[in-house]
């Protein structure tokens, strides 16, 4: 453990960020912090620890860099940066500036002369604009800036952006900078998410050969960083280091590293020790249908269709490597996790997570494990999406196929039992977010069924299209082993699905497309096991076959 991470301010700290000497007009010096000097933009200085400034290329909203603002203060004073200007009586001005947060949990409120309004904190991940019309009643110099507050949820560090103060002096601002480059190879974003210790920090990119052709290091703390790799057609080996040994995430700092092209993940993570390598392949699409294929995955599917691609996908997918169902705590505790909702590390439930508000339930990685259970939220377990009774019990691969397998709440689980899936007209009973169970409705079904939220219902659908594929060989036997899965199976390996259940997966697969939590976890479940879930990777793939 990092025992000199763990300082925490307990005094409220003010910081004051002001021009070195007064400006001769309302023009800002300075404004979109281009020039700066030993971590110091130039013309601004801080004159308290409670926030750290540092220039960074990505993201910027004016020019070529923009200033990273580390809050750090647990409770805030005078969290200001500002700069003093010359106003003239009886003129109006209009003042603003650009704002970036990155987690939410703090807010930026304009200083024109007083203070004016606040940011939107919950907007995260973009530029937004902070703007106020100012009218002088005398000729004065006056101060122009920002304050910082924290909000709920502040872990007492946190970084904005804050660029493109106006109006701005003209000659501080350089010129544009030329055109990129086009790529004519792979065009391989990456993405970089420091923890409170960057200095330990380091990686590198290596193609088959053993030749570094990228890499990194000498970050900022709490910092994200992005850059755009053009790469050739070959094999990498990606190697993220830590000098002290404990990774970039979770206990000093969410820090995390994503590669991914066209929006698909190559590899990701953050969560090792010394260090973490992970390979990935860029190849030619080979899936013929507006899908992501960066690997050549489904090279050998490529122009077909029907029920002659679902058995080529099953020829792709078979004979991965079964890791055991002991093994599936380990991979729950290192993937699924709430990185995309309120990304607070908790285990990520299906049947208990509020997409869209603070969740009622929240399991801690390992200590929660179930365990016995009398209500909802005393512990997790490992669902069968596809219940195991369907295929007869304690079966393998199909029992540790983690494919279908999640982490969900013990209570709910026992509830879903091994009922199917579908949408409920009179519930029984409902979870925390709305998970139901109860009477069929409206599905050409009239037995018992249990409803997901509409947030995860595209992810089951994908997972029953994945399991039809690849137990294709098996499959046909399934029907007699239970009598639910007697009502959903047909006996068929092609069609695999009774009409209700094919017309309700493709329902559910259009109304809930493919998003980063299933990207993400596809990409964990092939690192976990080997093999892919061709419908997160090609969704179009599901109108082809069925």
């Amino acid at each position: 453990m990092k025992h000199r991470k763990n300082h925490r301010f307990s005094i409220k700290t003010a910081v004051l960020i002001g021009l070195v000497c007064p400006t001769v007009s309302a023009e800002i010096n300075n404004g979109s912090f281009e020039n700066w000097q030993q971590n110091t933009p130039s013309n601004w200085s801080t004159i308290d620890t409670g926030i750290t400034l540092s220039q960074v290329s990505s993201p910027v909203k004016d020019g070529q860099s923009a200033a990273s603002v580390a809050v750090k203060t647990a409770t805030q004073g005078n969290t200001d940066l500002r700069q003093t200007v010359s106003v003239t009586g009886g003129q109006s001005y209009t003042f603003s500036t650009w704002v970036y947060h990155t987690e939410g949990n703090v807010k930026a409120r304009l200083y024109v002369d007083g203070y004016r309004g606040y940011s939107n904190e919950n907007q995260t991940g973009q530029w937004q604009q902070i703007t106020y019309q100012y009218t002088a009643s005398s000729s004065k110099n006056i101060e122009v800036g920002l304050r910082f507050y924290d909000t709920s949820g502040f872990d007492g560090s946190e970084v904005v952006y804050v660029d493109h103060f106006t109006p701005s002096d003209s000659t501080t601002t350089p010129p544009p900078p030329p055109p990129p480059t086009t790529c004519q190879q792979n065009t391989v974003q990456f993405k970089l998410v420091t923890d409170n210790y960057a200095s330990e920090t380091s990686w590198e990119l290596k193609n088959k050969q053993g030749q570094t052709v990228k890499n990194g290091s000498g970050y900022a703390n709490t910092t994200t960083y992005t850059e755009s790799l053009c790469l050739a057609d070959d094999t990498y080996t990606f190697i993220i280091s830590d000098s002290y040994g404990d990774g970039i995430c979770c206990s000093q700092g969410n820090g995390s590293y994503e590669l991914t092209l066209n929006n698909q993940v190559l590899v990701s993570g953050g969560q090792f020790s010394n260090q973490e390598q992970k390979q990935f392949t860029l190849g030619n699409d080979g899936g013929d249908g507006g899908g992501q294929d960066p690997t050549g995955y489904y090279a050998s599917a490529a122009g077909l269709s029907g029920f002659a691609l679902k058995s080529q996908l099953h020829t792709i997918i078979k004979d991965h490597n079964n890791r055991g169902y002991s093994a599936l705590w380990s991979f729950i505790d290192q993937y699924e996790r709430d990185s995309h909702f309120e990304k607070d590390n908790t285990v990520l439930d299906r049947y208990s997570e509020k997409p869209n508000s603070a969740d009622t339930v929240n399991f801690t990685a390992v200590g929660d494990q179930c365990g016995s259970y009398r209500v909802e939220g005393d512990c997790y377990n490992r669902e069968h999406s596809f219940p195991k009774s369907w295929f007869g019990g304690k079966v393998e691969p199909m029992n540790s196929d983690v494919h279908h397998i999640f982490a969900s709440d013990g209570f709910v689980n026992a509830k879903r039992n091994s009922y199917p899936f579908g949408e409920v007209g009179s519930a029984s009973y409902t979870s925390s977010n709305g998970s139901k169970l109860g009477s069929a409705s409206g599905i050409n079904y009239s037995g018992t069924v249990f409803e997901p939220i509409d947030q995860f219902k595209g992810d089951v659908a994908r997972i029953y299209f994945y399991m039809a594929t690849r137990y294709e060989n098996v499959v046909a036997g399934w029907q007699n082993k239970s009598s639910y899965g007697n009502d959903v199976l047909n006996g068929t390996a092609n069609v695999v699905f009774e009409p209700w259940v094919v017309a309700l997966l493709k329902r559910w697969h259009q109304q809930d497309p493919v998003d980063d939590v299933e990207r993400a976890r596809n990409q964990a479940a092939y690192e976990y096991q080997g093999n892919r879930n061709p419908y997160v990777d090609h969704p179009e793939f599901v109108e082809k076959i069925w």
